[in-house]
């Protein structure tokens, strides 16, 4: 998917002698994506392997819940889907197992060869961040022949980061299944099914200390759908054309968890996945949210804002007041946050940090305990 970050407006106040811009704004929801209130799920176990056919007729499918149906990527500011999409997980010992359901009336697909750009076509996206600190996760396109195209990204685009391009999902296994016909436009169909298998030994590269899951811990998701506009030319399906641009209308993107933005490539805003320990239809466990989710997104904002400024200035500032935030953007009872800076980097915390984890952000949006600092990953 096509990454772009788009701010909200803000007012320059450009001080009489002086170089630097000092941003201010009434309120940071003026200005930053809005706070997310992430969707989340718990996987349960499978007893039997998931054979990736695109058919979910395994009996732990059944038992395993659906997520809520998709949404658009900005949330409720625009219109909700015009077709269904939900996906449900599964896991064991050896892999993680994805499924997926997409209402479409005309399933069409063009790309055949792995690691192409998937999203041209319309598509089913999985992005998994193992340890939460929004750098080095996993994208994974599908589309309904089946053809992924799968990605390690260090880091986002927003912050330098670049897809590794020749990184491949090490057994990976998809497999799709269409309810109609497909590139068929004389008829109607119903649909199409995704069955994805990603061995968990892969997935140790981007968790902390190389782990595998265990049961209660929690990965940041995202799932996303890709659809494009299109109407039938010569028998075939084409993309509807702008005339204003005289290209393609922009694609349609509706995920799980909104971003409030139009960029999937914002980990801070994706789903939670809980691994449970309980066999599928065996028991139900209650999803435990993250009790540092304030926290974290309270230095969000200082990410956003030492960004904004450094746009305009070419350095970062120490001075809240400087990139225009205020205690009044932290919830009460905050300290006011300690910011160490200089022209190419920053950092900051909350000295009296509740949660004694020591939650530090740094310019290039990682953020990370304290005690997980030293890791290597």
């Amino acid at each position: 998917m096509r990454s772009f970050l788009i701010f909200g407006t803000f007012v320059l106040l450009i001080l009489v002698g002086c170089k630097e811009s000092v941003i201010t704004s009434t309120s940071s929801a003026d200005r930053f994506p809005p706070q997310p209130d992430p969707e989340s799920y718990v996987a349960y176990q499978t007893s039997t392997p998931i054979v990736p056919d695109g058919i979910l007729d395994e009996e732990a499918w059944s038992k395993a819940p659906w997520t809520n149906f998709f949404r658009d990527i900005e949330g409720s500011k625009k219109p909700e889907p015009w077709f269904k999409t939900h996906a449900k997980v599964l896991w064991d010992d050896t892999n993680i197992y994805f499924a997926a359901e997409l209402e479409e009336p005309h399933v069409w697909a063009k790309l055949r060869q792995r690691d192409t750009i998937i999203f041209i076509d319309n598509d089913f996206e999985i992005f998994i961040d193992p340890d939460g600190d929004t750098h080095t996760y996993y994208e994974l396109e599908v589309n309904a022949f089946g053809t992924p195209w799968d990605l390690l990204l260090l880091k986002p685009y927003r912050d330098g980061g670049q897809a590794v391009f020749g990184w491949d999902i090490d057994g990976l296994k998809v497999g799709t299944h269409i309810d109609g016909t497909i590139n068929n436009p004389s008829d109607k169909d119903k649909g199409w099914t995704i069955e994805i298998v990603i061995p968990l030994k892969v997935m140790r590269e981007c968790t902390i200390g190389g782990q595998l899951p265990n049961p209660g811990d929690q990965w940041r998701l995202g799932f996303s759908r890709v659809e494009w506009r299109t109407h039938v030319e010569n028998g075939a399906y084409k993309k509807d054309i702008n005339p204003a641009t005289g290209r393609p209308f922009p694609e349609e993107n509706w995920i799980w968890s909104p971003q409030g933005r139009i960029n999937m490539h914002m980990p801070e805003m994706w789903g939670y996945l809980q691994f449970s320990g309980i066999k599928a239809g065996e028991g139900i466990e209650t999803f435990i949210p993250d009790t540092d989710m304030d926290l974290k997104w309270a230095l969000r904002l200082i990410y956003y804002a030492e960004n904004e400024y450094y746009a305009k200035n070419k350095t970062y500032s120490p001075n809240m007041a400087e990139i225009g935030l205020s205690m009044t953007d932290f919830p009460d009872g905050f300290s006011e946050p300690v910011i160490l800076s200089n022209r190419t980097t920053f950092e900051s915390y909350f000295p009296d940090d509740v949660t004694g984890k020591g939650w530090t952000i740094y310019q290039d949006g990682r953020i990370i305990k304290l005690a997980d600092s030293l890791v290597v990953k």
